[in-house]
């Protein structure tokens, strides 16, 4: 490829990215391999994978700053009960998507449940104002029980 070209296509990237996308996908389907613009392309890909692992952590965090606010926060939990359950909902559904699309992300969630918990933990402690030492600094449930549909830390009587 000479160096027009590539410059063109490297420009188009940060010209115009939606249609470097597009010329890209043609390229591709039609098995233009020689004029891809493979430099962006591969950190394109890198950053999808990325991407999908920042989205399920987050979801995991917030999963379990939603579980430590329906054990712990009682002083709020009897009127804000049903938010936080829809919330809840939310998060699996959401980890569930990603799952779906990519199973082998079940593994990432395994390796990072302790550390999105704690940092699940940071969050609800500096909205609550509770002590720190009256929440478990490590996490009372099974990153099973935190994905089972059924599964909630506290129900109403």
């Amino acid at each position: 490829m000479n160096s027009e070209i590539k410059t063109k296509i490297a420009s188009l990237y940060d010209i115009d990215f939606q249609c470097w996308l597009d010329q890209t996908v043609a390229q591709l389907q039609t098995h233009d391999f020689s004029n891809l613009d493979l430099e962006n392309l591969i950190e394109e890909i890198k950053s999808l994978g990325k991407s999908d692992k920042r989205a399920i952590s987050s979801y995991l965090m917030r999963l379990c700053e939603h579980f430590l606010k329906l054990r712990y926060w009682e002083s709020e939990r009897e009127q804000c009960f049903r938010g936080w359950k829809l919330e809840v909902v939310n998060f699996r559904l959401q980890i569930q998507a990603i799952l779906k699309d990519s199973s082998s992300l079940k593994n990432h969630l395994r390796e990072n449940f302790v550390s999105e918990y704690r940092n699940g933990r940071k969050l609800f402690l500096n909205g609550s104002e509770l002590e720190a030492r009256s929440i478990p600094p490590d996490p009372d449930f099974t990153l099973e029980q935190a994905l089972d549909e059924d599964w909630l830390p506290w129900q109403p009587e």
